[in-house]
């Protein structure tokens, strides 16, 4: 009996030790098995540079010249458009667009946003200018030859016989960008504030840009020497009804002395030998001017009354 038990005993002692060592081996079995539970894709990755409809895209738009964009260390347009306010759905006025250094940034960022970008350009007719009555054919074949990247620009004029540059009291913004002092030796700068502010509606702001002339210097009626003192500009604005709202050290250049040969063209982007209408020099030394880079530029803000 005894012995019986005994065996007993140990048959169950083995089933006990082959059941562990079964379930021993399983789970190795188990941990040793591929998991095939598929993968979580992965996060694409964020796409370079800004994004698109932003005002950092525009600015950094690959169909921007890189002559243009060398100018960016003088005109800082971010900073400078960043002060005037500028948001996506504006209708924003550039009187005298030249070639287009700003319609490259603002007609973009206009276009993606819900905006519009009006162009008030040289004056047009028989009289016209024959340069900027080629500058003005050149901008309208520009600005319309791509409408996913422009959009639908909206052409206008601005000159002495001109009338409204859009339709009165629609403007968010109107922009002069270094256009002031042709403006005083056409004798029409009264003109062009008196029409930036029909445009504006109530509470709209004006951007100013230009040459500045030291407080010290004599100001030229017609501003020969392209640079006007800030003084007289908020006159200006102030006697078409506008309200000073702040200035800005955005543009200044504490190296330009105002004091060229040629003016203000005398410094790049221009770049004067000689008077303008004559031959280059090319003996003229350029070595200070370059040196100088671009002016010195009043930035200022004013708004029309609410």
């Amino acid at each position: 009996m005894a012995e019986r038990q005994a065996n007993v005993g140990e048959m169950s002692r083995r089933f006990l030790l082959g059941g562990a060592g079964l379930l021993a081996l399983t789970g190795l079995s188990a941990c040793g098995r591929k998991d095939e539970t598929p993968a979580k894709p992965e996060t694409p990755a964020a796409p370079a540079g800004p994004a698109e409809g932003s005002l950092e895209w525009a600015v950094q738009g690959a169909w921007r010249s890189p002559q243009d964009k060398a100018r960016d260390a003088f005109r800082h347009p971010m900073e400078t458009l960043r002060f005037y306010g500028l948001q996506p759905r504006m209708t924003v006025v550039e009187f005298w667009p030249g070639s287009g250094w700003y319609s490259e940034i603002l007609a973009p960022y206009l276009a993606r946003g819900g905006g519009a970008y009006v162009a008030a350009l040289f004056p047009e007719g028989p009289t016209a200018d024959p340069a900027q009555a080629v500058l003005n054919a050149a901008f309208r074949t520009r600005f319309s030859s791509d409408k996913k990247l422009y959009g639908e620009p909206q052409f206008s004029v601005f000159g002495a016989a001109s009338g409204p540059v859009t339709a009165p009291g629609t403007a968010d913004l109107c922009l002069f960008m270094r256009t002031l002092h042709g403006w005083m030796a056409a004798g029409i700068a009264e003109k062009a504030f008196a029409d930036a502010f029909a445009a504006l509606r109530p509470g709209g702001v004006l951007g100013v840009e230009q040459h500045r002339l030291a407080p010290a210097q004599d100001q030229d009626p017609v501003a020969a020497n392209g640079y006007v003192q800030e003084a007289f500009v908020r006159q200006l604005a102030a006697e078409a009804g506008f309200v000073f709202l702040e200035a800005s050290e955005i543009n200044a250049n504490p190296e330009d002395t105002k004091d060229h040969p040629f003016g203000v063209d005398t410094l790049a982007p221009t770049r004067l030998t000689a008077p303008r209408g004559q031959p280059a020099d090319p003996d003229f030394d350029r070595t200070k001017y370059d040196a100088i880079g671009e002016s010195d530029r009043m930035t200022l803000k004013f708004r029309k009354p609410e």
